[in-house]
């Protein structure tokens, strides 16, 4: 069961990232990555939230493992960080990292944080 909860999440989670990766994408002519670092934030920010609540194991298998797992992406940001540098591009490769981390784990402190002040 645990399995199927995990693969309905990732069955909305990869199309979603794909599909906010390139909405956002194209509103920037840069090669910064800023969709992957989008969805990163994003799902770092849900994570946080879910980690903060009650939530019993099958909810964290359907949106924790699942859901998050596929939205987010560290192979992408790993490549796309590599291609950065390749290309000659190493500040925006620096910045890259220093950003996603930074701001993935402000967001999963600010999403745990929200699902503590909501209950209260």
């Amino acid at each position: 069961m645990t399995v199927l909860l995990i693969a309905l999440g990732a069955a909305v989670g990869a199309p979603l990232r794909y599909l906010v990766d390139r909405a956002v994408q194209s509103r920037h002519d840069s090669a910064f990555p800023w969709g992957t670092l989008t969805v990163n934030v994003a799902g770092s920010l849900l994570l946080g939230v879910l980690v903060g609540l009650p939530a019993g194991p099958a909810v964290s298998a359907l949106l924790g493992t699942g859901f998050c797992g596929a939205l987010t992406t560290y192979s992408t940001f790993s490549y796309e960080t590599l291609r950065l540098a390749q290309t000659g591009k190493r500040l925006l490769a620096l910045a890259n990292v220093m950003l996603s981390v930074a701001a993935g784990l402000a967001a999963a402190v600010a999403g745990y944080a929200l699902a503590h002040a909501l209950l209260g």
